[in-house]
């Protein structure tokens, strides 16, 4: 992308063109020989069609059918929810033309690196070393609280992780007589980070405290789920052990977690401690097992200290959210040239927000490495967007009024863009929700497209580092597992550098290419895997939502 390019066609079969800036109604852009009269301001990210559309005329991007014209649009005029409706080619596994000629990359740079990290004794490698404490039903979330506040301060964890606002100097200053402006100014309170070494427990990265609204007293099936993803979250490589707070009679029963426990990982040998309330004399009972139960653990998980690992044991998440129109042409194809590089290396990547993957359906069925995996993929997709359909929101319900205002105004749109994340290597395994990531290369793993039901998914199906791209911004974290944020467009990095970790806007300026910044991130990735402190994990950002699933778009 040259750096005077004002304007992007991504695909040659594309009829619109992306505006790189904002462009004003009177313009002439000049693009391969043609020019172009703009007869509307087009704002940066924005797009203008490049011949007159008659009503009804297919529209297109990233080469894929993207959404349909309500209405005439003329040449050099904005696409827009006024005139543009969500459509999407029809998909078949009988149709699978199967693609598997892929142009591996050049991996020298990499193919002796390594990430200091845990290692399992099932071979694989954590990028952090946590202890998790979860309740298996909603009613335990307040004893979970509770061993919060026992542990925490006392272990130390609290030094480890410091968020600090001065409070006492807006007393003073209330005191003292100050004004209401002299107390909402920046200067009489400001907010510190500060992270260190845990006094007691270096080699401890932190006790992760979840809490759910699920359980019990919803469908069975979602209870199962949910035990299902917790085993997934005791069986992450990112995890020494658990302390696990059950009452006894929620449909979420520990024999469920368990058996899932024994199916995920038969030989596992991380300590699992399971705890009853309604075994126990008391509350008191409980905590007091609990607290010197978690004690004995985290003392066992010290013993572990990171070592080198190859590139190879690394599971990278792939993510999405607070997406803009320039997501799907810089930060996520340079997600999507790191999950080349790794599947290249021998590790796993997986691509997850299934509603995010409408309308490329058949490029990812011609990429499976076997008709079954075709067949499985177009089998969730299918069930998935009929049980939306039925609830009333389909996944061309899927733009939030964010992604629509930043250009992203059909789920196509989006779609072709966000699927950009997962390269061009073969499909190896499609993954329902929960499944675990048994293959190196490609997985396809179905999850909501919300954020954090999203980000929890790919942590519980083994992710040990997650790429999440956003064009305009968004803290979101998981507790287990490391989240890189990436953003977009320079401007949103520079504006929300507490929480964004590395820019791809560099791509949209024409200061570095997909590749360079992709070799670049995955740079940054062995930082992080070997220790580095995400933004997102120094903001003590652990977002946990389990799916309910059909209850979720």
């Amino acid at each position: 992308m040259k750096n005077h390019q004002k304007v992007l066609q991504i695909h040659p079969k594309d009829n619109v063109l992306v505006a790189l800036t904002d462009l004003k109604k009177g313009t002439q852009v000049s693009f391969e020989n043609n020019i172009y009269d703009l007869k509307e301001d087009i704002a940066a990210k924005h797009k203008f069609v490049t011949k007159t559309l008659s009503k009804g005329s297919k529209v297109y991007m990233y080469g894929v059918l993207v959404g349909k014209t309500k209405k005439e649009i003329k040449a050099g005029c904005l696409v827009s929810t006024n005139n543009l409706e969500h459509d999407t080619e029809k998909y078949s596994v009988e149709e699978l033309k199967a693609q598997h000629n892929w142009k591996v990359p050049d991996v020298t740079k990499f193919k002796d690196k390594t990430f200091k990290g845990y290692h399992r004794a099932d071979g694989k490698v954590g990028t952090e070393n946590n202890w998790l404490v979860i309740p298996l039903v909603f009613c335990q979330n307040r004893n979970v609280e509770v061993l919060k506040q026992a542990l925490v301060e006392k272990l130390g964890f609290d030094k480890k992780q410091h968020i600090g606002y001065d409070v006492d100097a807006l007393v003073s200053a209330y005191i003292s007589g100050a004004s209401s402006q002299t107390l909402l100014s920046k200067e009489i309170i400001k907010g510190k980070n500060e992270y260190g070494k845990n006094p007691l427990f270096e080699n401890i990265d932190g006790i992760r405290f979840l809490t759910h609204s699920g359980g019990c007293g919803g469908s069975t099936s979602d209870a199962e789920a949910l035990c299902h993803l917790l085993a997934g979250y005791i069986n992450n490589p990112n995890v020494a052990g658990a302390t696990v707070l059950s009452l006894g009679c929620q449909h979420a029963q520990v024999n469920i977690l368990q058996n899932a426990l024994e199916k995920m990982a038969p030989n596992m040998q991380k300590p699992v401690y399971i705890l009853e309330q309604q075994k126990s004399s008391s509350e008191q009972e409980l905590l007091a097992d609990a607290i010197k139960q978690t004690f004995v653990g985290l003392a066992e998980a010290n013993k572990i200290e990171r070592k080198p690992a190859p590139l190879s044991k690394l599971v990278i998440g792939l993510e999405c959210g607070g997406s803009d129109g320039f997501s799907g042409i810089s930060a996520n194809p340079a997600l999507g040239y790191v999950s080349d590089l790794i599947v290249a290396l021998g590790g796993a990547t997986v691509l997850s927000e299934f509603p995010e993957l409408n309308g490329v359906e058949q490029e990812l069925i011609n990429r499976c490495v076997a008709p079954d995996k075709a067949e499985k993929f177009s089998r969730i997709m299918s069930t998935y967007n009929s049980k939306a359909d039925a609830l009333g929101f389909g996944f061309s319900a899927n733009p939030s009024p964010g992604n629509i205002k930043d250009g992203l105004i059909t789920d196509a749109i989006k779609s072709a863009g966000a699927a950009k994340k997962g390269g061009s290597s073969p499909v190896q395994d499609v993954l329902d929700y929960t499944e675990q990531v048994v293959k190196p290369g490609l997985n396809l793993l179905c999850t909501p497209g919300n954020d954090v039901e999203s980000t929890t998914g790919l942590a519980g199906s083994g992710s040990n580092i997650i790429l999440f791209t956003t064009g305009l911004g968004t803290p979101t974290g998981n507790p287990i597992t490391p989240v890189i944020k990436v953003s977009s467009n320079t401007k949103l990095y520079e504006k929300m550098n507490d929480i964004i970790d590395f820019n791809a806007g560099v791509i949209i300026e024409g200061a570095a290419t997909i590749k360079e910044t992709g070799e670049a991130l995955l740079d940054y990735i062995i930082e992080v895997a070997s220790g580095k402190q995400t933004k997102a994990r120094m903001l003590g950002q652990d977002d946990f939502i389990p799916w309910k699933r059909g209850m979720s778009l």
